[in-house]
């Protein structure tokens, strides 16, 4: 293990990501970013030092060139402490529909790619019987809805994959915790009416996944408001449900 804990972070130019790291950085944590922008990560990497990081790595990461994902943790050399998994990508529903490539990218990215690269990154903590894995999953994954199913469905099986996962690795020391936002005020969101008691800003995730990590927490809702708003919408009977224009 390194003087200092280490952090990977995966799909490290999102808007959650960014306030993870710098989260991270003021904690004294070294950090390994990870994305397809390699110079957009090394702008960040001199803010991150300033912030606290004793050490800011970056490296080219891939989520859907599955066939690289070895290759890419055997280059960080020492298996990180921790890793977070912020890759996502999330497109209209209307347009998954009428673009079946689109549809395929949406599961690729939010199930597929981080799916495989957690399962090896998890296997390399528990051989040295230590670790910890949080992924960025979403509470469209807790029921389908008309106007996002595509996604939701994606993030269902990721939701169920990071519950397999931490039951996998629960003997062998190594913690697999589910974060489900909820609206955050991102990139990815821009241009959405948000509600405003629902969305959280997002230092406001990177806080929430600091805290429960070191609680050791297995899924956390950023706003636990959406814990009972999912409940509600879970419990809505199939017949009414598919009536809603949700």
């Amino acid at each position: 293990m390194s003087a200092s804990p280490s952090l990977l972070i995966l799909g490290a130019t999102s808007g959650m990501a960014r306030a993870v790291a710098r989260r991270y950085a003021a904690a004294g944590y070294s950090l390994i970013l990870a994305g397809r922008d390699v110079a957009e990560m090394e702008r960040d990497a001199a803010d991150l030092a300033l912030r606290g990081a004793p050490m800011v790595a970056c490296h080219t990461f891939d989520a859907l060139d599955l066939a690289s994902h070895a290759a890419f943790l055997a280059g960080l050399g020492e298996t990180p402490d921790m890793a977070l998994c912020a890759v996502g990508f999330m497109a209209d529903q209307a347009a998954c529909d009428a673009d079946p490539a689109l549809a395929d990218r949406v599961a690729r990215s939010n199930f597929n790619g981080p799916a495989h690269i957690l399962s090896l990154i998890g296997s390399a903590m528990a051989a040295r019987g230590a670790g910890m894995i949080v992924g960025i999953s979403s509470v469209a994954g807790d029921r389908g809805r008309k106007s996002n199913y595509s996604y939701g469905a994606a993030k269902a099986g990721f939701t169920a994959f990071l519950s397999g996962l931490r039951g996998r690795f629960a003997a062998q020391g190594v913690h697999v915790m589910t974060v489900k936002p909820g609206f955050v005020r991102t990139r990815m969101t821009a241009g959405m009416d948000l509600p405003a008691a629902l969305t959280a800003d997002p230092a406001e995730v990177a806080e929430a996944i600091f805290v429960a990590a070191r609680k050791g927490r297995n899924v956390i809702y950023v706003k636990p408001v959406w814990r009972l708003i999912m409940a509600i919408i879970r419990a809505i009977p199939e017949p009414v449900f598919k009536k809603l224009s949700i």
